[in-house]
Protein backbone atom coordinates (compact mmCIF):
# COMPACT_ATOMS: atom_id res chain seq x y z
CA UNK A 1 0.00 0.00 0.00
CA UNK A 2 2.94 2.34 0.71
CA UNK A 3 4.24 1.81 -2.80
CA UNK A 4 0.80 2.75 -4.09
CA UNK A 5 1.01 6.04 -2.17
CA UNK A 6 4.50 6.73 -3.52
CA UNK A 7 3.24 6.11 -7.04
CA UNK A 8 -0.02 8.07 -6.85
CA UNK A 9 0.36 10.50 -3.91
CA UNK A 10 -3.28 9.70 -3.09
CA UNK A 11 -4.12 10.77 0.47
CA UNK A 12 -6.91 8.18 0.71
CA UNK A 13 -4.31 5.47 0.25
CA UNK A 14 -2.18 7.02 2.99
CA UNK A 15 -5.28 7.32 5.21
CA UNK A 16 -6.04 3.61 4.79
CA UNK A 17 -2.40 2.81 5.55
CA UNK A 18 -2.42 5.03 8.68
CA UNK A 19 -5.84 4.02 10.02
CA UNK A 20 -4.89 0.68 11.64
CA UNK A 21 -2.15 2.44 13.61
CA UNK A 22 -4.21 5.40 14.87
CA UNK A 23 -5.11 3.76 18.19
CA UNK A 24 -1.51 2.74 18.77
CA UNK A 25 -0.34 6.27 17.96
CA UNK A 26 -3.02 7.68 20.28
CA UNK A 27 -1.80 5.41 23.09
CA UNK A 28 1.79 6.45 22.52
CA UNK A 29 0.83 10.14 22.53
CA UNK A 30 -1.24 9.69 25.67
CA UNK A 31 1.75 8.06 27.35
CA UNK A 32 3.95 11.08 26.58
CA UNK A 33 1.50 13.99 26.64
CA UNK A 34 -0.77 12.69 29.44
CA UNK A 35 -3.75 14.57 28.00
CA UNK A 36 -6.47 12.91 25.88
CA UNK A 37 -7.32 16.06 23.91
CA UNK A 38 -3.68 16.84 23.11
CA UNK A 39 -3.18 13.21 22.16
CA UNK A 40 -6.10 13.28 19.73
CA UNK A 41 -4.72 16.45 18.17
CA UNK A 42 -1.29 14.84 17.93
CA UNK A 43 -2.70 11.85 16.02
CA UNK A 44 -4.02 14.21 13.36
CA UNK A 45 -0.86 16.35 13.33
CA UNK A 46 1.26 13.23 12.87
CA UNK A 47 -0.86 12.25 9.86
CA UNK A 48 -0.22 15.71 8.39
CA UNK A 49 3.50 15.24 9.03
CA UNK A 50 3.39 11.90 7.21
CA UNK A 51 2.07 13.59 4.07
CA UNK A 52 5.12 15.85 3.97
CA UNK A 53 7.72 13.37 5.17
CA UNK A 54 6.71 10.51 2.89
CA UNK A 55 7.14 12.77 -0.12
CA UNK A 56 10.78 13.20 0.88
CA UNK A 57 11.70 9.87 2.53
CA UNK A 58 11.57 6.32 1.22
CA UNK A 59 10.41 4.04 4.02
CA UNK A 60 10.92 0.29 4.14
CA UNK A 61 9.44 -0.48 7.57
CA UNK A 62 6.36 1.76 7.88
CA UNK A 63 5.33 0.63 11.38
CA UNK A 64 8.77 1.22 12.91
CA UNK A 65 9.23 4.49 11.07
CA UNK A 66 5.75 5.68 12.11
CA UNK A 67 6.52 4.90 15.76
CA UNK A 68 9.68 7.01 15.57
CA UNK A 69 7.87 9.92 13.89
CA UNK A 70 5.11 9.79 16.53
CA UNK A 71 7.54 9.61 19.43
CA UNK A 72 9.59 12.51 18.08
CA UNK A 73 6.42 14.55 17.57
CA UNK A 74 5.42 14.01 21.21
CA UNK A 75 8.88 14.89 22.48
CA UNK A 76 8.85 18.10 20.44
CA UNK A 77 5.44 19.00 21.91
CA UNK A 78 6.80 18.47 25.41
CA UNK A 79 9.80 20.65 24.64
CA UNK A 80 7.52 23.40 23.37
CA UNK A 81 5.55 23.25 26.63
CA UNK A 82 8.75 23.43 28.70
CA UNK A 83 10.00 26.37 26.67
CA UNK A 84 6.79 28.29 27.29
CA UNK A 85 6.85 27.88 31.05
CA UNK A 86 7.90 30.99 32.92
CA UNK A 87 8.36 31.77 36.56
CA UNK A 88 7.62 35.10 38.13
CA UNK A 89 10.73 36.75 39.57
CA UNK A 90 8.84 38.15 42.54
CA UNK A 91 7.07 34.85 43.16
CA UNK A 92 10.32 32.89 43.14
CA UNK A 93 12.18 35.13 45.56
CA UNK A 94 9.33 36.08 47.82
CA UNK A 95 7.33 32.88 48.17
CA UNK A 96 7.20 31.22 51.57
CA UNK A 97 9.22 34.01 53.13
CA UNK A 98 7.69 36.02 55.90
CA UNK A 99 8.72 39.59 56.47
CA UNK A 100 6.63 40.56 59.49
CA UNK A 101 8.15 44.03 59.76
CA UNK A 102 7.46 44.88 56.11
CA UNK A 103 4.25 46.57 55.16
CA UNK A 104 2.66 46.95 51.74
CA UNK A 105 3.26 50.65 51.48
CA UNK A 106 4.56 52.04 48.21
CA UNK A 107 7.76 53.19 49.95
CA UNK A 108 8.54 49.70 51.21
CA UNK A 109 7.82 48.14 47.84
CA UNK A 110 10.17 50.64 46.18
CA UNK A 111 12.82 49.93 48.81
CA UNK A 112 12.52 46.16 48.19
CA UNK A 113 12.83 46.65 44.42
CA UNK A 114 15.90 48.83 44.91
CA UNK A 115 17.42 46.18 47.17
CA UNK A 116 16.68 43.49 44.58
CA UNK A 117 18.33 45.54 41.82
CA UNK A 118 21.35 46.07 44.05
CA UNK A 119 21.53 42.34 44.86
CA UNK A 120 21.27 41.42 41.18
CA UNK A 121 24.24 43.68 40.44
CA UNK A 122 26.25 41.89 43.16
CA UNK A 123 25.88 38.49 41.47
CA UNK A 124 28.75 37.00 39.50
CA UNK A 125 28.68 38.17 35.88
CA UNK A 126 27.45 34.89 34.37
CA UNK A 127 24.76 34.50 37.05
CA UNK A 128 23.63 38.11 36.63
CA UNK A 129 23.36 37.80 32.85
CA UNK A 130 21.43 34.51 33.00
CA UNK A 131 19.09 35.68 35.79
CA UNK A 132 18.29 38.93 33.95
CA UNK A 133 17.67 37.15 30.65
CA UNK A 134 15.54 34.42 32.25
CA UNK A 135 13.45 36.43 34.68
CA UNK A 136 13.42 39.96 33.37
CA UNK A 137 13.45 39.29 29.62
CA UNK A 138 11.66 35.92 29.97
CA UNK A 139 14.06 34.07 27.66
CA UNK A 140 14.14 30.28 27.62
CA UNK A 141 17.27 28.27 28.42
CA UNK A 142 18.03 27.66 24.74
CA UNK A 143 17.76 31.36 23.86
CA UNK A 144 20.04 32.26 26.77
CA UNK A 145 22.56 29.61 25.72
CA UNK A 146 22.51 30.91 22.13
CA UNK A 147 22.90 34.53 23.23
CA UNK A 148 25.63 33.98 25.84
CA UNK A 149 27.54 31.03 24.39
CA UNK A 150 27.08 29.08 27.64
CA UNK A 151 26.00 25.45 27.48
CA UNK A 152 22.46 24.56 28.55
CA UNK A 153 23.90 23.00 31.70
CA UNK A 154 25.82 26.20 32.51
CA UNK A 155 22.70 28.32 31.93
CA UNK A 156 20.62 26.17 34.30
CA UNK A 157 23.37 26.21 36.90
CA UNK A 158 23.86 29.98 36.63
CA UNK A 159 20.14 30.61 37.04
CA UNK A 160 19.84 28.23 39.99
CA UNK A 161 22.92 29.61 41.76
CA UNK A 162 22.00 33.20 40.90
CA UNK A 163 18.52 32.73 42.32
CA UNK A 164 19.93 31.22 45.53
CA UNK A 165 22.52 34.00 45.90
CA UNK A 166 19.90 36.64 45.22
CA UNK A 167 17.68 35.22 47.94
CA UNK A 168 20.60 35.18 50.40
CA UNK A 169 21.37 38.80 49.57
CA UNK A 170 17.71 39.81 49.92
CA UNK A 171 17.46 38.07 53.31
CA UNK A 172 20.41 40.05 54.75
CA UNK A 173 19.50 42.81 57.20
CA UNK A 174 15.85 41.89 57.39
Amino acid sequence: MLENFYRTGDLEVLGRLYEPYMYLIYGLCLKYLKDPVKSEDAVMQIFEELIKKLRVHRVDNFKGWLYTVARNHCLMELRKEDKNQTVSLEETFMENVEYPHLDDSEGMREQNLSKMESCIEQLKEEQRVCVKLFYLEQKCYKDIADKTGYSMKQVKSNIQNGRRNLKICMDKDI
